[in-house]
């Protein structure tokens, strides 16, 4: 989060053990507003497994006047708990990268997945080989999947990111497609027996899909 910030020109208030940052001991309030103004545009928690102090910390900045709280929890409880004490947005590191990357592992042709809210994902996804040399017009992805494409990748242009295409454009092996849609709908987009690598993976999948997006 720090190399993300800085290459945008933030100003960024470290407060670590580190020597690079402002030694402190953040359990104590006086610390606390002394050293972050209540005028940030945002602060970041994230404390490892010491759930206890995070919880203090995030009190310490609501009760300063922090608008903008992000903290990093470890447990629904631990979450729950976060939010009430002040948190304005709960982050689940290790949950969401396994939502991310299960999915990946299940199916082949299935290249990145992101859920954007409660049913509603974007994805890319190699085209199936049944689809292949058929327009967007006449695979219907809409009426068919109920999935709209946003973009597509040529496979002959894999370095050239993604691009928009007429309708009419046929589609090649091992173009990428860029698609929004619904959770469920996707799973079956990427069913078929060829591309899915087994029964017990796609169980997992199932039930990633029907969890609710935090």
């Amino acid at each position: 989060m720090i190399d993300e910030l800085t290459q945008l020109d933030c100003e960024i208030l470290i407060v670590d053990k580190n020597r690079e940052a402002y030694i402190a001991d953040v359990l104590n309030e006086q610390t606390i507003r002394k050293l972050v103004p209540p005028t940030v545009d945002a602060a970041i928690i994230d404390l490892g497994d010491n759930t206890e102090a995070s919880i203090l910390v995030t009190n310490y900045l609501k009760k300063i006047g922090v608008a903008e709280i992000i903290a990093k929890a470890e447990s629904d409880e631990h979450g729950e708990i976060l939010e009430i004490v002040g948190a304005t947005r709960v982050i689940f590191p290790n949950r969401e990268a396994a939502k991310r990357l299960t999915p990946l592992i299940a199916y082949s042709n299935l290249f990145n997945y992101m859920p954007i809210s409660e049913g509603l994902i974007i994805a890319e996804v190699e085209v199936p080989t049944k689809f292949i040399g058929k327009t967007l017009v006449e695979t219907d992805f809409r009426r068919t999947f109920r999935f709209n494409v946003i973009a597509i990748r040529k496979s002959e242009e894999e370095h050239s990111g993604y691009r928009y295409y007429e309708p009419e454009y046929r589609l090649h092996a091992q173009d990428v497609l860029l698609v929004a849609g619904n959770e469920e709908d996707l799973s079956r987009l990427v069913r078929s027996p060829a591309e899915k690598r087994s029964r017990g993976v796609n169980r997992i999948f199932h039930r990633l899909l029907r969890r609710d997006h935090r």
